[in-house]
């Protein structure tokens, strides 16, 4: 059984001039842990208000669980938690303030939904007197997920939660998605973090509010349709330069201190054809190396494929 549905949803800004989300489907399961991935401005949060009956659709429809966003906006407002990628709680309020008033609107208590975010809230009890406003990025981000399961919600949409946070605070925080998909919640979650991908079952790549693919990570990796390489050298802009000038090369990027590069003859020796391009000399300790493609590879593969597709049009 499907929790989320999306067909052909389009929405555009500015009189239509600026078209923030274009012709998007997928699905979600009952259940599953389900990311949108891709960078600021892809279209994520136009997604998420419009499934969170925020904001109308121009186009197409969505539903969630079997209710239509549209027609049936109140029942799913009370079936759905929300976590917006800005903190967007009370600050001159307490963390216990902030729980008891989003508790509250639910018609719930705190006491009675209790088990469902003590996990979480055990860890922030200790300020529970004090401002939200005063908190870490971490803490705050703990208490806006409490506030958004306090009344037990069936699905949970997380508009880049991890954003602006640690490193140990991201960790520990998919660790507790962990646990609430393990209750039977239903997780959207979309993050422009490439490697919290892998953490998800499913994925959907997006860019200019386009979908650029849909599967699951590793198979999405597994998609990738050529060899890739990785070189790198003393001087690493320099090279950079010279392999996207030599015409045997496809694409060049940067990737921390090496370049991923992929050569337009499938049948050539790679390694070889690195090696040897012009001006190779000049660069000194030059390596070159058959590396294995990841998230980030397949995006900006696809992302490439789409604006070209685009540009021919």
């Amino acid at each position: 059984m499907n929790s989320l549905v999306l067909n052909n949803i389009t929405k555009t800004f500015d009189k239509g001039s600026v078209l923030a989300v274009d012709n998007v489907s997928f699905s979600v399961k009952e259940g599953e842990l389900f990311g949108l991935i891709g960078p600021d401005g892809a279209g994520k949060t136009t997604i998420f208000r419009i499934l969170s009956t925020l904001m109308l659709p121009d186009k197409g429809n969505a539903s969630v669980l079997g209710y239509d966003v549209v027609k049936d906006y109140k029942k799913i407002r009370n079936l759905v938690g929300y976590m917006p990628g800005r903190f967007s709680l009370y600050q001159d309020l307490s963390v216990k303030e902030n729980l008891q008033f989003f508790a509250t609107l639910f018609g719930k208590s705190i006491e009675k939904n209790y088990d469902i975010i003590k996990d979480i809230y055990e860890q922030i009890k200790p300020f529970s007197n004090r401002r939200a406003g005063k908190l870490s990025g971490g803490m705050k981000q703990k208490l806006a997920l409490s506030c958004a399961l306090i009344h037990k919600p069936k699905i949970l949409f997380l508009d880049e939660p991890t954003t602006g946070v640690d490193v140990v605070s991201r960790f520990e925080f998919w660790e507790i998605l962990k646990k609430l998909k393990s209750q039977g919640i239903t997780i959207l979650v979309s993050t422009a973090y490439m490697d919290e991908a892998m953490k998800c079952e499913r994925i959907a790549l997006i860019q200019k509010g386009k979908m650029l693919g849909l599967d699951t990570p590793q198979k999405i990796i597994e998609s990738y349709p050529m060899k890739l390489y990785g070189a790198k050298a003393d001087d690493i802009y320099s090279l950079l330069k010279d392999l996207r000038n030599y015409d045997q090369v496809e694409s060049c990027y940067p990737f921390g201190e090496w370049l991923h590069v992929t050569i337009k003859n499938p049948n050539a020796d790679g390694l070889e054809v690195l090696k040897t391009f012009p001006n190779s000399s000049t660069h000194q300790n030059l390596e070159v190396k058959i590396i294995e493609p990841g998230i980030e590879d397949n995006f900006i593969r696809l992302m490439n494929t789409s604006d070209n597709s685009r540009d021919n049009n």
